[in-house]
């Protein structure tokens, strides 16, 4: 590897040690922004598009559903990708193809060539943080790793915030494909400076993809992601075949899928990761954060929209603060988590987004539009305390051959709780909407109903939210600071290369 290491910390030195190593953190952080913020980007501007393309809000809304599938079927097999395959190519290949789908999306004569575009820069974009996280995973020792995942996380958790509130911008003023033509030439600039600068970080072994084992989980955290996005899409419809019927496919591939990859001597994705105490528990816990944040960040605009009137742009306005904060925060809990570990960061960021929930709770329609932005900004200043320490004492904890396999896991696993946390949240708010319509409708002015309801169906929703942040606080309790991999490099079964 042409990569300067070094076991011994120095506090007085960059977290990524070299020029060279700092370059290519810089370079991928760059192509990683632009495809990050491409998630949310589309969020506000659907209606112009709907409007322009002549589609339905069912229609439309696969745009961002299909983005969300693609990456959920292709990052399990990021840790196939690493393992065979250079860092230069793979960068240069994942960039050039959300580059592809970007171009494709900007010039769309049609709403199917615009979801085209969509699913070919989904495409990219799943690579690209598996790919960076396994990178400075190579080159960073142990000792600094919180300040490097704190560093990179700026732009990890600062590029979807801004997204709304940049899309409701535009769309203002502009026609929504400027939203594609403003990120062509950010992408264009990261491949041709990674074409002359990026350098290979880890040692391309000979490994073989099992077609099955791709298909499986294609499947499986496909078909779990679409079930439950529809879910969450569609009011909260659990008996529509479009709702029960993938999630059950899914489950049984999944299963398929998991006694198969515990068999093979190669697997395309090694869940022998789940053997390191430390890292099972930083999965069970991210995922239940993922669950809280994802259903959060779409209850709240809602809520702001239909229950007390504010426009799309006001909403999107709303939650940017609490995106600032969490790139702000990221770098400073990074160095936190050098000095003090893990469970001390996910104690308090896990208490912070208890105490957000309880305010969000308690909300009423005469609460202050500075209230939820200020409770937003807690909610977020939580999440940043927990999410980067989390993840990084998680894989801290892995052998380095399982570092693709670790990243590809947590990958999957904020895929898969986003979709379960936003589907839940829904069906808890939409169920209690309807109670309060039908037990309260008779006493309640007609003008108010819809507002009242909802804001009932939210509390409820909120609360369960809390109770899913109490248990990841029960679990932060038993979290310990992991400063070695639990083994060595040279795993049971597995040759060393």
């Amino acid at each position: 590897m042409n990569v300067e290491q070094t076991n011994e910390p120095d506090h007085h030195t960059s977290a990524f040690g070299s020029k060279s190593n700092r370059l290519i953190v810089l370079v991928m952080v760059l192509g990683v922004f632009v495809a990050i913020l491409n998630e949310t980007l589309l969020n506000v501007a659907l209606t112009p598009i709907m409007n322009d393309l002549g589609v339905s809000p069912n229609i439309a809304q696969w745009l961002s559903t299909g983005y969300l599938l693609v990456i959920a079927v292709l990052i399990p097999a990021t840790a196939f990708l690493i393992q065979r395959f250079t860092t230069r190519g793979l960068f240069l290949s994942a960039m050039g193809c959300f580059t592809a789908g970007t171009l494709i999306a900007a010039l769309s004569p049609s709403f199917g060539w615009l979801l085209v575009g969509r699913i070919v820069q989904a495409g990219g974009t799943a690579l690209m943080f598996p790919l960076l996280t396994n990178v400075v995973l190579a080159i960073v020792p142990m000792a600094k790793r919180g300040a490097a995942m704190g560093t990179i996380g700026i732009v990890i958790t600062f590029a979807p915030a801004i997204g709304p509130t940049l899309s409701g911008l535009i769309v203002a003023h502009y026609s929504w494909r400027l939203l594609f033509y403003a990120v062509l030439p950010i992408a264009l600039f990261v491949i041709v400076f990674a074409y002359f600068r990026l350098g290979n970080v880890t040692d391309p072994r000979p490994t073989r993809l099992d077609p099955l084992s791709m298909l499986l989980s294609a499947v499986g955290f496909g078909g779990i992601v679409y079930g439950f996005s529809s879910a969450g899409e569609g009011h909260g419809e659990w008996g529509a075949p479009a709702v029960w019927l993938p999630i059950a496919i899914g489950a049984a591939s999944l299963l398929v899928f998991i006694v198969k990859q515990l068999r093979m001597r190669e697997p395309m994705l090694d869940l022998r990761a789940f053997k390191h105490s430390m890292f099972s528990l930083a999965v069970v816990i991210m995922l239940i954060v993922m669950m809280a944040m994802f259903s959060t960040m779409m209850l709240i605009p809602i809520f702001l929209q239909n229950a007390l009137a504010y426009t799309p742009l006001e909403a999107g306005l709303a939650m940017l603060p609490g995106g600032v904060v969490m790139g702000i925060m990221s770098p400073v809990t990074g160095r936190l988590f050098d000095r003090f570990g893990a469970r001390g960061l996910a104690i308090v960021g896990l208490l912070l987004m208890s105490a957000s929930l309880i305010g969000f709770a308690s909300m009423t329609l005469a609460v202050s539009y500075v209230t939820i932005m200020a409770l937003n900004m807690f909610f977020m200043l939580g999440i940043s305390m927990l999410m980067m320490p989390i993840m990084t004492n998680g894989l801290n904890g892995l052998p380095r051959l399982l570092y693709p396999h670790g990243t590809a896991i947590t990958g999957t696993i904020q895929q898969v709780g986003g979709a379960v946390g936003m589907a839940l949240l829904v069906t808890i708010m939409t169920t209690r909407s309807e109670q309060f319509v039908q037990q309260e409708g008779a006493s309640v002015p007609v003008e108010q109903l819809q507002a009242l309801a909802m804001t009932a169906g939210m509390k409820q929703a909120f609360l369960l939210a809390l109770g899913l942040v109490a248990l990841a606080l029960v679990l932060a309790l038993f979290f310990l600071r992991r400063t070695q991999p639990d083994d060595s490099d040279k795993l049971e079964g597995v040759p060393a290369h």
